[in-house]
């Protein structure tokens, strides 16, 4: 048996304000979406003046990276990215019926080494959703660092 950590709404919460201080910081609308590591939803929001689509974007994002274990945007990522054409999960994004995303915007939340969920950002470009969702991340850090958890803040993770 495995004792496992677990993604809890206050930290799912605290995650979501820093995402969404960060996005007011940098002029963009975003949807924000935090799942817990089996994909279900802990808190979803969506700024004043977002896009009507990214509820849904946000979380297939987060969905994807908890599941998956690694930032949505590695699965295009130049040369070896799976879902590549010619590459061993080409076309992987059409299996889970609109729940899978291969673009940028989802990251896994690892604590200590262990995915305990992710968080999808949907509503900028791609720079903008990374700076909004690595904010996110570094407010984890920052909230658990007094407890000794270990949180990995880059854009690029894969576990």
């Amino acid at each position: 048996m495995k004792t496992a950590l677990k993604l809890e709404l206050e930290e799912a919460k605290l995650m979501i304000e820093a995402a969404k201080e960060k996005s007011a910081e940098i002029n963009v609308f975003e949807t924000i979406a935090i799942v817990d590591d089996g994909g279900s939803v802990i808190v979803l929001e969506r700024m004043n003046g977002a896009r009507i689509t990214g509820p849904e974007i946000a979380i297939a994002k987060a969905y994807t990276a908890a599941g998956h274990k690694r930032s949505t945007h590695l699965f295009n990522k130049e040369p070896n990215g799976p879902a590549l054409p010619g590459n061993e999960a080409f076309g992987i994004q059409h299996m889970l019926n609109g729940k899978f995303a291969v673009f940028v915007g989802g990251f896994p939340i690892v604590v200590n080494g262990e995915v305990v969920g992710g968080i999808g950002i949907s509503g900028g470009n791609g720079e903008q959703d990374t700076a909004v969702g690595t904010a996110a991340l570094k407010a984890l850090q920052s909230y658990l660092e007094k407890d000794g958890y270990e949180v990995v803040t880059e854009a690029d993770i894969k576990k």
